[in-house]
């Protein structure tokens, strides 16, 4: 495609953001608002896809490891603010309808 657009990332972001897509791809939740978009399946499938076949890590032994202490660097690249700021608050989002109850997960 001649409007190809590289993204960059670090390993430590690139392996989190792998694992966090391979959970939330397929919730309800998540497919629910990524289907308020169709077209977003696409840039989601790439991304997913090439995450997969780029990241070694996922396929080791010691991944869950790995994966720990990436989040532990890029959490402490942040700083304790900032990701205390951005923890989940429930029966917030932000939806058209206005209802926030329609962002709780079911059973919570």
């Amino acid at each position: 495609m001649a409007d190809d657009l590289t993204l960059r990332l670090t390993r430590d972001q690139a392996l989190v953001l792998s694992d966090w897509l391979d959970k939330v791809i397929g919730t309800q939740r998540f497919d629910a608002i990524a289907d308020e978009d169709g077209a977003v399946w696409s840039a989601l499938h790439s991304i997913s896809g090439t995450l997969e076949t780029s990241l070694v890590e996922i396929f080791m032994p010691d991944y869950p490891a790995r994966l720990d202490a990436a989040r532990a660097r890029l959490r402490a690249d942040l700083g304790a603010d900032v990701v205390q700021d951005r923890q989940p608050q429930r029966n917030v989002g932000r939806h058209d309808s206005g209802d926030q109850d329609d962002c709780e997960e079911p059973g919570s």
